[in-house]
């Protein structure tokens, strides 16, 4: 593998050493398939090793990526992308545009069963390829030459070129779309288009990555090599402290704290479009058709309390779905969100009788989340609030998170579960979406068909003000039938070592290591 340390001078040279960048990663990435991860882990990774027609900007924008430029046609359903000629694959070979159509239509293929292939279904006729109706070939994509790539949509989408930076979005080098790509434990490595290219994987400790000496703006690239390191957050601050680190993905709550007081000019902390939450599993007892009791539930969790106490890093209590600072966007709220703590319990008990459950009767259930010491923390809090407000009794079980993941789709076992979301673009849809009945991400499994109509409405919506009027009155709908606990909303917690130069905050909290330099310590 590659150096543990940073260096602080590279050359081209042998024998000096190279720039090597080392990032905490808390978690390993559920697969580095862009049309097969469905992780945060996972799409932080792929930014590094690929490139879309478009990608984000240090501050979080959209800007060209292998699309230097791109036309619209005047109804928003037709979208020309001019392809950069001196674009790479990490093997020298010209991206070009039917890299892309090969890549949309394996998204879309059954067989590939892509988690995120809901989010381009503005595409023309790309649902009824994904249920098998239609062939891949149908799909509203073409390409015109080897540099021009069109894209025809069925109904207009304002935030549609924000989707294009999506790592599912990503160009695969690929014959057909059937073809699988190397898995992590092969002696081949992947061919990628980004600005770094997968080198080894030390399987649940670190993925290293090397510069794509191809890529199109490799002149721009500072950093030779990045270690991602696999790491619990626990553990992850002591890494950082003895130089083993240059970023952490997270700080713990046990150190935060510390960190304020002794390194705060390190600490790194900022709005993060992403939520907390408790899912029910609504096909199974004791929450299916039973509202009173899932509302009763939320009631009774004291957010407030959690996040001064026990995450205490700076995240905002969740009573609603969406965070704020959506783009053209007011965040929803439970009624009950200006209730005074006395009369939320109050009434979380009076719900939890009318549910049918008390003293002689407790709740029982299961709550299932992923192994990590902030995980139990905040569950072994929350399940005291049931307890001391409402009697309940929760067995808490902690799994690795792929087996969550896994028992959460399965649906036979589950009964309560910890996730998160993350806004994969600045718009409500990308919060409000995984509420439709079909969405591969709705996990809960809730159904609403006048939610499902407003989202249609809304994605085919251009008028903004219109748009905004569908999306939040949806919001309140689904925070009325309440499939979800929304926790709390997340900011971004970072140690980031002084040298490292380029790191800039942004709501996407979206930081590839291209746009980031190693300076003299």
């Amino acid at each position: 593998m590659v150096a543990a340390s940073a260096s602080c001078s590279r050359s081209s040279d042998i024998g000096e050493q190279l720039i090597v960048l080392n990032r905490g990663l808390n978690g390993a990435p559920d697969s580095l398939d862009p049309h097969k991860f469905h992780s945060t882990q996972a799409a932080e990774v792929l930014r590094d090793m690929g490139e879309g027609l478009l990608r984000y900007s240090v501050k979080g924008e959209i800007i060209g990526g292998v699309a230097s430029h791109w036309d619209i046609s005047e109804g928003g359903l037709r979208y020309i992308f001019y392809l950069r000629p001196e674009a790479r694959w990490s093997n020298g070979q010209p991206v070009t545009a039917n890299h892309f159509v090969l890549s949309f239509q394996r998204l879309f293929a059954p067989s590939t069963g892509a988690p995120n292939s809901h989010v381009f279904f503005a595409i023309t006729n790309s649902e009824a390829v994904t249920a098998g109706t239609m062939p891949p070939s149908s799909l509203g994509i073409a390409a015109l030459d080897d540099h021009r790539l069109s894209i025809s949509l069925g109904a207009p989408i304002p935030h549609f070129l924000h989707l294009l930076a999506h790592p599912s979005a990503f160009p695969i080098f690929a014959t057909s779309v059937e073809k699988e790509l190397a898995p992590l434990d092969s002696e081949h490595q992947y061919v990628t288009n980004g600005a770094y290219k997968f080198e080894k994987q030390i399987v649940g400790s670190i993925i290293g990555l090397k510069r794509n000496e191809y890529y199109w703006d490799n002149q721009n690239t500072q950093i030779d090599r990045v270690n991602y390191h696999i790491v619990d957050e626990a553990a992850e601050v002591n890494r950082y402290r003895v130089g083993e680190l240059d970023i952490t993905g997270n700080v713990a709550p046990s150190v935060f704290p510390t960190i304020l007081m002794e390194i705060p000019d390190e600490l790194h902390v900022s709005p993060y479009l992403a939520v907390y939450y408790y899912g029910f599993n609504l096909n199974r007892p004791p929450f299916s058709g039973n509202k009173i009791l899932r509302r009763s539930l939320s009631m009774a969790i004291d957010r407030v309390t959690l996040v001064k106490h026990v995450t205490g890093r700076g995240e905002e209590p969740a009573y609603g779905w969406v965070p704020n600072g959506v783009a053209n966007y007011s965040a929803q709220r439970f009624d009950y969100a200006q209730y005074s703590k006395s009369q939320r319990i109050t009434e979380a008990r009076r719900l939890y009788r009318d549910a049918g459950y008390g003293p002689k009767n407790p709740l029982k259930f299961d709550l299932r989340y992923n192994t990590s010491d902030v995980q139990q923390r905040i569950a072994l809090a929350i399940k005291s609030m049931w307890r001391d407000v409402l009697g309940a009794d929760v067995t808490l079980v902690n799994e690795e998170f792929r087996v969550l993941l896994s028992n959460i789709r399965a649906g036979e076992i589950t009964q309560m579960f910890r996730l998160s979301w993350t806004g994969d673009y600045n718009d409500p849809q990308a919060f409000l979406q995984i509420m439709e009945s079909d969405n591969p991400s709705n996990m809960t499994r809730y159904s609403n068909e006048l939610v499902d109509d407003l989202m249609e409405r809304a994605g085919k919506t251009l008028d903004f003000a219109t748009r905004r009027q569908l999306l939040e009155y949806t919001e309140r709908l689904v925070l009325d039938d309440q499939p979800v606990i929304p926790i709390y909303f997340y900011v971004s917690k970072h140690l980031v070592k002084p040298n490292v130069r380029g790191w800039t905050e942004n709501v996407l909290n979206i930081h590839p290591s291209q746009y980031l330099e190693l300076a003299q310590p």
